[in-house]
């Protein structure tokens, strides 16, 4: 598996701990050789009684994608626990994938392509909140998303800032506003 993405809030995140998450993600690929990367971010907060390293992960697989985060004493601690719960996970996605293939070809049917027409398999509801451009890249980052929707206090339109390949954003806005 390859970590695409690794980012430290708060931390510097040494070689040995980049090899260290790599290696325990690996791991994963016995339970889905269907792991297309991984998107890791670790932070730090000494203010946070208990356990302050915090690790997030986004598998990314070609029919969804599956995240956790978890807390540790340490980044080590954290990429531990959080593997485990992604290996619970990789196995619930793997067996609602079956039974889902199960349940959609009851009889045995001519094949095609192969090929299944994409489909919305889940709607997302929530306030625009009026902002820059500038405010929504940060907020995009803040929740590790690769876009954002939000309403423009420039235009007053409802735009869309993604993260581009380069790394620089794109901004999406409405032509006929």
């Amino acid at each position: 598996m390859h970590i695409y993405k690794l980012i430290g809030r708060d931390i510097d995140v040494t070689d040995a701990m980049r090899s260290y998450a790599e290696e325990k993600l690996s791991k994963l690929d016995r339970f889905s050789d269907q792991i297309i990367d991984a998107r890791v971010v670790m932070s730090f907060d000494n203010r946070i009684g208990g356990a302050p390293a915090k690790v997030e992960v986004q598998l990314n697989l070609p029919n969804g994608m599956v995240r956790a985060e978890e807390r540790g004493a340490d980044t080590y601690s954290a990429t531990d626990l959080v593997v485990d719960k992604l290996e619970r996970q990789l196995k619930k996605f793997k067996g609602r994938l079956i039974a889902k293939r199960a349940q959609e070809r009851p009889a045995p049917e001519p094949v095609d392509d192969g090929e299944r027409p994409p489909e919305v398999v889940r709607v997302k509801r929530y306030v625009l909140r009026p902002m820059s451009p500038d405010d929504a890249a940060m907020q995009m980052e803040a929740l590790g998303h690769t876009f954002f929707v939000f309403k423009n206090v420039d235009t007053d339109l409802v735009s869309v800032i993604y993260l581009r390949h380069d790394g620089d954003y794109g901004l999406i806005e409405p032509a006929n506003a």
